[in-house]
Formats: C-alpha cells, sequence, structure tokens
C-alpha cells in the first residue's frame, strides 16, 4: 500500500493569516465541514467539503459569492493589474482570420476584428470577390455567453448546420442557416455533446452524435449511452432517424462521418478517452447494416479517406509512433492490409488524402514536421518550416488540389498559406500584423534528465540574450495526459509575459503525445507519477541552470494540467514562488462520477479498482495537502458552468488548502460565471481573467512591467 505523505482527515481552519509587507490584505471566508468520512478499500477517508458537490445549493452559492469577493479585492489591489489590462487588450486588438475551408463551391473562414468577442463567419465564392458576413456569434447573446463552437457546409453549398453553446458548456445546439437568405431555419437540435455534424451527399440532411435529455441537473449528471442520429432538414428532433447505437456498452462513444464520395458512414466508435477504438461502416448506397470492420479496441485507427472500397487509416497498431494502411473492405483480413507508410522515428499525427496525395504531419522532437506522398506511399516532397514551430489545417478533399494550413510559433500567432499541390507552390494568404516584435525572443529547446534518468525535452522563450542571473520571473507551463502534445503554438498573455522581460517555458512531459504511444503509456495510470518527476526535474533543472529561482518561478496548468501543478505543489511546496491550477482534476476519488469523468478511466485508472485506488490516493490534489506546511501564493481558477471538470473539484480543493495553509501567503479561488471549461470564452471574459492571471504571477514572482 502506498500512503506516504497522504493527508486523510480533516483539521480545522486556523485563525487567518497576516499580510506580508506590502501585500494586500485579506481573510477567508469561513467554509463548514462536515462529518462524512468513507470506508474505501478498507481505508478511512474523510470528504469534510463534500457539502460542495452541491453547486445550486443555497449554501454553495452564497460560498462561492463570498470566496469571489475575497479573491477579487485581493487581485484588484495588485498595482500592475490595470497596466497589465491594458497591455493584454492592445496585444489582443489584431485582425484574425480561421484557415478557410471549402465546400459546395464556397470558402468558410472566420474573422475577428481583434476585440470581438467571439470569431465571426464569412462565405465567399472565390478570394478575389468580397466576402459576406454569415453568423456572426456576436449577436446571439448581450454579454458573449452564447457561443459558435462548429459550422458546416452542405455538399450543394445551400446549406450551413452550426452548432451554440451557452455558458462554456459542453452541451451543443445545432441549427440549420440558409446561405442564400442568412437566416435560420425552423430545425434545431438539442442534447448533442462530442460531435460534429457531417452532410448527405444529396445535401437533404446530416448524420450527428447526442445523449439522452438529463433527468437531473445537466452540468452534473453522467454521461452514457451515446448514439448518432439523422436530421433531415424540415423535420422536428423528434422525427431524426436513429442510426446507430450500442444499450450494451453505456461507456462507448460515437462519431459518425460521410466518406467525400457519398458513398459509406464512417463510425468510429471510442471507449472514453482510450486511444484504443474501433471503426465500422455503413454502405449509404445500399442502405446496409453497420459493418464491424476494425472490433478489437486493439490499437488506435483513424480514417484517413477512401478511393471507393479502398480505405486509408492512421493507425498506431504495433506501430507506437504511428504508420499509415490500406484496407479493401472488400478483403478485411489482417493479411490483406497494405502498410503505405512505415512507422519511422518522428511521431504522424494527422494524415490527410488531397490531390490524390497524402499530406502527412509529424511531430520531430515536439515541432512539425510534413511529408506529400503518394497513393502508394511514395515520397514526392517535404515542407521547409520557417523555423520552431507548429503547422495545423490540410483540410480538403481526394480530387481538391490546393489546401490551406497555419504555422505558428510563441511569438508569431501564425501566418496562413495557400498549398498548390499540383505546382507545389506556398503562397501567403494571410499574415497577422501584431504589437510585438518576434525578433526581439527566440525559442530553445533544451534536454534535461527526469528523476529516472529519462531524457525530456523542454521548449524555453525569452528576449534574447537572456541573463541566467536566476532572477528571471519565469512561467512553466506543462500537460502530461491523454496522448495530447503540447507544441509551440502562440498565445497573447504568453506574448505580454515575454514582453515585460518575463520566461515562458514548455515542458514536454510523459503522458502527453509528442513521442508516441509508449510515451503516453509511461506517464498515465501506476505510473502517473513519473509526470510529476518530470515536471518537477524541469523546474529543478531551470533552477540550476540559472534561468530562474524558486521565489521568482510560477507553475500554471488547466483541466490534467490542473491536476499536475496542484499535484506537484503537494510534492514540492518549497520549489516554487507561484501556483495556479485552471479548471483542474484536483479528487482523484470521484472524478469519474460527474458528467464524462468516467472517460478519464483509461488514463488515470478506476478509484472503484483497489490497485489504482490507492495510487490515485498518493497523488491527489485534495487529499495530499497537509496542515502546518507553508504553501505558495496559489490562485485556483474554475468556472460555475464548467460541465467537463466539475467545478467542485477545485471547490473542495481551495476548503482543505485554506484550512491547512500556514504563513501568509493567499491562497485563493476565482470563480467564473456564465462560462465553462474554456471553449467559446468570450473574449472579454479571456481578458478578464488572464488580467488576473498574469496580476498575481506578476506580483508574487517580481516582474517589473517593461511597458
Amino acid at each position: 500500500m502506498k500512503s506516504k505523505g497522504i493527508f486523510f482527515m480533516a483539521v480545522l481552519l486556523s485563525g487567518c493569516p497576516g499580510p506580508l509587507q506590502n501585500e494586500p490584505s485579506f481573510s477567508y471566508p469561513t467554509t463548514k465541514k462536515i462529518d462524512l468520512v468513507e470506508n474505501l478499500h478498507g481505508l478511512k477517508v474523510a470528504d469534510p467539503y463534500r457539502w460542495l458537490e452541491d453547486l445550486d445549493s443555497v449554501d454553495t452559492l452564497t460560498w462561492i459569492k463570498a470566496q469571489n469577493i475575497v479573491t477579487f479585492s485581493y487581485l484588484e489591489k495588485l498595482s500592475v493589474r490595470q497596466k497589465l489590462k491594458e497591455q493584454l487588450r492592445k496585444m489582443w486588438d489584431y485582425e484574425r482570420l480561421g484557415i478557410p475551408k471549402k465546400e459546395g463551391g464556397f470558402y468558410l473562414y472566420t474573422r475577428n476584428d481583434g476585440l470581438q468577442n467571439h470569431n465571426s463567419l464569412y462565405i465567399t465564392e472565390s478570394f478575389k470577390n468580397e466576402s459576406k458576413l454569415l453568423l456572426d456569434p456576436n449577436s446571439l447573446s448581450n454579454d458573449g455567453t452564447v457561443s459558435l463552437m462548429d459550422a458546416v457546409l452542405s455538399p450543394n453549398g445551400k446549406y450551413l448546420a452550426y452548432s451554440t453553446s451557452s455558458g462554456g458548456s459542453d452541451w451543443r445546439t445545432w441549427h440549420i442557416r440558409s446561405v442564400k437568405t442568412f437566416e435560420d431555419l425552423d430545425d434545431k437540435i438539442e442534447w448533442s455533446k462530442f460531435s460534429s455534424a457531417s452532410w448527405t451527399k444529396d445535401s437533404l440532411g446530416f448524420f450527428y452524435s447526442r445523449y439522452n435529455e438529463p433527468s437531473g441537473d445537466s452540468l452534473e449528471d453522467t454521461n452514457h449511452f451515446h448514439k448518432i442520429y439523422y436530421h433531415q432538414i424540415g423535420n422536428s428532433q423528434g422525427k431524426d432517424q436513429l442510426v446507430y447505437e450500442r444499450k450494451d456498452h453505456p461507456n462507448w462513444g460515437f462519431n459518425g462521418f460521410v466518406t467525400d464520395d457519398g458513398r459509406y458512414l464512417i463510425i468510429q466508435v471510442n471507449q472514453g478517452t482510450d486511444e484504443k477504438n474501433r471503426i465500422y461502416y455503413k454502405d449509404l448506397q445500399a442502405n446496409d447494416h453497420v459493418v464491424e470492420l476494425l472490433n478489437n479496441f486493439d490499437a488506435g485507427y483513424s480514417f484517413v479517406g477512401n478511393k471507393g472500397p479502398i480505405f486509408w487509416f492512421w493507425t498506431d497498431l504495433e506501430a507506437p509512433h504511428g504508420r499509415l494502411i490500406e484496407i479493401d473492405i472488400r478483403q478485411p483480413e489482417r493479411n490483406h492490409w497494405i502498410e503505405l507508410v512505415p512507422e519511422s522515428k518522428d511521431t504522424l499525427r494527422k494524415v490527410s488524402a488531397i490531390n490524390y496525395n497524402f499530406i502527412l504531419s509529424y511531430l520531430r522532437n515536439a515541432q512539425s514536421y510534413v511529408e506529400v506522398r503518394d497513393l502508394q506511399g511514395k515520397k514526392l516532397s517535404e515542407l521547409t518550416l520557417p523555423g520552431i514551430g507548429s503547422v495545423s489545417g490540410f483540410q480538403g478533399k481526394l480530387d481538391d488540389s490546393e489546401t490551406f494550413f497555419r504555422f505558428s510559433s510563441y511569438t508569431d500567432p501564425g501566418t496562413i498559406y495557400k498549398f498548390d499541390l499540383e505546382t507545389g507552390e506556398r503562397t501567403v494568404y494571410w499574415k497577422p500584423s501584431i504589437h510585438l516584435d518576434s525578433s526581439a525572443y527566440e525559442t530553445r529547446q533544451v534536454f534535461y534528465s527526469s528523476r529516472d534518468g529519462t531524457s525530456i525535452s523542454m521548449f524555453i522563450t525569452s528576449l534574447r540574450g537572456l541573463r541566467l542571473d536566476g532572477k528571471n520571473p519565469t512561467i512553466l507551463f506543462g500537460y502530461g495526459g491523454f496522448n495530447i502534445p503540447l507544441i509551440p503554438r502562440f498565445s497573447v498573455s504568453n506574448a505580454v509575459w515575454l514582453q515585460n522581460g518575463g520566461v515562458y517555458v514548455v515542458v514536454n512531459l510523459r503522458g502527453g503525445g509528442e513521442y508516441g504511444e509508449k510515451w503516453h503509456q509511461a506517464g498515465m495510470k501506476l505510473k502517473k507519477q513519473n509526470v510529476f518527476d518530470d515536471f518537477i526535474s524541469a523546474a529543478e533543472w531551470l533552477i540550476e541552470k540559472g534561468y530562474t529561482s524558486s521565489q521568482h518561478l510560477g507553475i500554471v496548468g488547466g483541466s490534467n494540467g490542473g491536476l499536475l501543478v496542484g499535484a506537484c505543489m503537494n510534492q514540492s511546496p518549497s520549489l516554487f514562488g507561484a501556483v495556479i491550477p485552471i479548471v483542474g482534476v484536483m479528487d482523484m476519488l470521484r472524478f469519474h462520477k460527474f458528467t464524462i469523468g468516467w472517460a478519464w478511466i483509461s488514463d488515470y485508472g478506476s478509484p472503484d479498482n483497489q490497485e489504482d485506488f490507492f495510487n490515485l490516493l498518493t497523488y491527489s490534489p485534495y487529499h495530499n495537502i497537509q496542515k502546518g506546511v507553508e504553501y505558495p501564493p496559489t490562485l485556483v481558477i474554475t468556472a460555475d458552468h464548467d460541465d467537463r471538470v466539475v467545478p467542485s473539484h477545485s471547490f473542495k480543493y481551495i476548503s482543505r488548502l485554506q484550512e491547512a495553509q500556514k504563513g501568509s501567503n493567499p491562497v485563493l479561488i476565482r470563480i467564473a460565471t456564465r462560462t465553462g471549461h474554456g471553449s467559446g470564452k468570450p473574449v472579454s471574459m479571456q481578458i478578464e481573467e488572464t488580467t488576473d492571471q498574469l496580476a498575481f504571477l506578476s506580483h508574487h514572482l517580481k516582474l517589473d512591467l517593461h511597458y
């Protein structure tokens, strides 16, 4: 049994700490405790703040209000706050365009003039013609809390299926808009989640996925029994045709999409967040039954495209870094499969089939690398990229001759290129102008050893000629989970931090997707401690090399990254000068009991399994806070409408942290209203939240504002 360093029993709230010199004064609200102790796998575990899981109770709402009063009173007194807000607004105020998508004879793209809450959707037949505003999501609500999440044109270009989210929820509502009149039809589809829309070739309707309408709280109830439906234009949702469900597998999720030729409906079957999935298909022309093509959950598979009955798939079967295979569905047995592109030392993340070629997007040491190959897998060319950065895009159909992609970095929001696959020529389609001199900064990739000797990659971005005197205010950011890679990308908040002389560091932890499936598995379930060791070792390396020191080092992470920084703070509280866990998974014994939390068992393990339970208990942020420890200044950030990582994780965590804290370092929680896990958040809210994050970090890490 692993129990070292675990704090099980509740402790009484001590007196409020006094302020440090030049520190804004505050006192914590009194948080009630209940006598709740459970026997879990033979161990008594206290959960005195369980009552905060009832998000709509009067007690919880009163507690939220009291915590926000304390937090915002503190933040508003920080001298750097207003200046940072001005800098953020200026940096954010630049025109942004989305990567164009071609469909139905039109190009569809998003645009933001700078400070609009949401990107607007534009449409044009040619970039030589004037674009028209097809949909302005800023008009959908007065406060900007209704956002556009997805938009798909019909093959004939007559209709737009688009989904919206209210208050940042993962729930989606689908609408249909006429491209001719720019007006919505009466069609309305609700209770869709984790789904796009895929039109049939005749443009009469589309496939989508949904859950049953929740019987209780839509922001907390668990999500089971995903289903695929077909919606025909003009029908009410009650008439939608159920296409596929599995009553015998409540945890299976389905995503259906129609092949470019309109012949097949591809059904991707997932079980939670497990990388292993299944692929089924339905012949729409024959209106045939669903065929279980890849049905073993033995690997990850991603449909790339098809040429008649010849299907192409990315897979990591017997290839942790990924490879490209061909399956003839008339002879689907494995001995008939053809390997078109074998596994390499680089990690193959995505394959697109365009212009009867494959565009393969790799990660080479967490940086983008792109190849073009023919349909037999023969290499035709490499795409030369400007430097350390990442690419996105490469959408299109098999018979398209062009595609678009974006290249971005930590100091460049990204240039969009048009790529002509007939000639191999790429031309600049859009290059934004921002209030940052990118040439003044540099990004270095370094490698260091984690505690077990594993080599870990880390990107360090700073002003050129940085002095390694240990005094540089530094943000260390990580994630380390769910096979998600952290690659060079631009962020307005990071740009402002850099502009003021700060250092920004991203570490490629085990558990992520930078180095293939083995890298992912090395940081999941019983090996999750590797992720925390990697992160703590990164902090120690930065201090040892003189980049920063503990009092100048802040750690930040969101969602699974919130778990990361919460666990690392508990394990090495004196190592950090400030900590910001954002919408974090903080109670590792109950994460599976709310909304889609059960899906994370594939990465974390199950609290219902004894071996997993004791492993989870060794690092669960909520359960490992200890009385009498001086924890660093901490600002927990969550949202009252987060229905992915429910806010009770953060509520319970901060309650125990405030109770246990020794000394005067503030431990606060900022609770946003009418917003969720992060997607669809209006720019105005992003600026306010980012201002508070940077103000907190700047104050405690001693960042001197340069502008």
